[in-house]
């Protein structure tokens, strides 16, 4: 078998973990952190309009994370089950475009919250949704299944890189906070 940059295939062969793996790592990433300073920095951001309230992120994440890791463990299943060579080798490229999508969007958080950098986070943004993107190009010909679980995700991310862009405008591409003058 080749290298490749795909998660072990008993993540992906069980859709107990293919589940559960992005919804710990993403809880992990949010707790490493620091979950309780964002949600600080959060309301002292200014906000583009249509921003959402914080408390909203968690319950959606959750339905994201779900959702994508059913669609990797969907695709998986269906390549291995077929006898196509051709199905096997999209699969192999989807592994690894799932994997590192995965790596891009647990980025993001430390970059914006945890580093100040809206504009840095921006650009993992906009790699994630390229990746996305691609791996929805190769679900959409292999498994209309797993395509349609990462349409609610690509609209997710394109509201994201709006929030990140006005966020960064709206507070001079900075989101440390300022100390209060007393």
């Amino acid at each position: 078998m080749p290298w490749s940059l795909a998660l072990p295939q008993a993540i992906l062969t069980s859709p107990f973990l293919a589940v559960a793996t992005p919804l710990t790592a993403g809880t992990a990433v949010a707790l490493l952190t620091n979950r309780k300073q964002n949600r600080e920095i959060y309301r002292e951001l200014r906000q583009p309009p249509f921003s959402p309230p914080g408390w909203l992120f968690a319950p959606a994440w959750t339905v994201l994370y779900s959702l994508m890791g059913f669609a990797s463990h969907h695709s998986n299943k269906i390549a291995t089950e077929s006898f196509s060579l051709a199905a096997r080798d999209a699969n192999n490229t989807a592994q690894s475009l799932y994997t590192t999508q995965l790596a891009l969007n647990f980025m993001w958080m430390p970059l914006f919250f945890r580093l100040g950098r809206p504009a840095s986070a921006l650009a993992d943004l906009t790699l994630l949704a390229t990746n996305v993107g691609a791996l929805m190009v190769n679900w959409w010909t292999a498994d209309r299944t797993a395509f349609w679980c990462l349409v609610p995700y690509a609209v997710w991310l394109g509201y994201a890189a709006y929030l990140n862009t006005g966020v960064g405008i709206l507070n001079n591409w900075s989101i440390y906070r300022k100390e209060r003058s007393e």
